[in-house]
């Protein structure tokens, strides 16, 4: 660890979620606000305010990194392929940068989950990690031994918006996803996902947590909305291992509390996967619902 002190930010569809780590990694305060949804100056705003309340009595060379739910364009330096749809094709890193008068460090808010349980949680003694972000979307960050992998298009590991690989009977039709396409995984897999496909079968409006309470009390119909949701997420993941090969898979967001997950998905997952080891570790994150935002502070630690 680097001796100075490190902010960082969870900017979220819902939610702003901020802290400041200490030099020994640990949080020394923490700071929450709701977004100001489809305002893209508000938000700006909101970021900034939350940054200065945080560098409050902290010492100098504090290091500023941001969690976003997209990626930075390397070729125009905008923000790209965000589901807070009032960020893309924004100059998000310019303007904070000119509002602060510092520098600032971007990524996509599953790299940053990805990089915090690599660093220091439930895939720290790995060389590499997928990490898996299932809540409102779906988002994948990958790292190895300690770094992010990204590339020229700013969108490694994001298999969110990839098809549903080896599709059944009983995946058809193909539910549309907001980013103009069908059959995404985003849009079967994600805790949004999972609703709309229990009402398109069963005429329920729930919520993904009310189906997966309804299931645990024994509602027939809730479970098999899970096991579809499961048999979906196993495809998807057997073929992420089937390129990257990861030593581990860690699953962070809402979703990543059904405790169900960790139990079937290794054997669902085993049919797909190219090689005679079909072992595959699936993890809970250690740092629970923080992950990502401690992730974002380690931006500057981790080039």
């Amino acid at each position: 660890m680097s001796g100075h002190p490190r902010i960082g930010i969870d900017l979220g569809g819902t939610k702003i979620a901020g802290i400041r780590l200490g030099l020994d990694g640990t949080i020394e305060t923490r700071e929450r606000v709701k977004t100001p949804k489809g305002d893209y100056r508000n938000t700006l705003d909101s970021v900034c305010t939350m940054i200065r309340r945080l560098e409050e009595n902290a010492a100098e060379g504090t290091s500023i990194g941001i969690g976003i739910p997209g990626s930075i364009s390397p070729a125009t330096g905008l923000v790209q392929n965000a589901n807070s749809t009032w960020l893309n094709g924004q100059p998000l890193v310019q303007d904070l940068e000119c509002l602060l008068n510092c520098q600032v460090r971007l990524a996509n808010d599953a790299n940053c989950f990805a990089l915090s349980e690599a660093t220091d949680g439930a895939g720290m003694n790995s060389d590499s990690v997928f990490g898996v972000i299932l809540g409102t979307g779906c988002g994948g960050g990958l790292v190895f031994r300690g770094k992010i992998l990204d590339g020229p298009r700013g969108n490694g590991g994001e298999w969110g918006h990839n098809p549903l690989p080896w599709p059944e009977r009983g995946d058809l039709p193909e539910p549309e996803c907001w980013c103009g396409r069908t059959g995404c995984m985003e849009s079967w897999v994600s805790g949004s996902g999972l609703a709309a496909d229990h009402t398109r079968t069963f005429g329920e409006t729930l919520s993904a947590v009310e189906i997966a309470d309804r299931a645990g009390a024994g509602c027939k119909k809730a479970n098999i909305t899970l096991s579809k949701h499961a048999s979906r997420l196993a495809r998807g993941l057997a073929g992420v291992l089937n390129i990257f090969d990861p030593d581990c898979v860690v699953l962070g967001g809402g979703l990543s509390n059904m405790d169900h997950l960790y139990k079937q998905l290794p054997e669902l997952m085993a049919p797909y996967i190219f090689s005679d080891n079909k072992a595959v570790e699936i993890h809970p994150p250690f740092h629970g619902a923080e992950s990502g935002v401690r992730g974002a502070a380690w931006l500057w630690d981790k080039p």
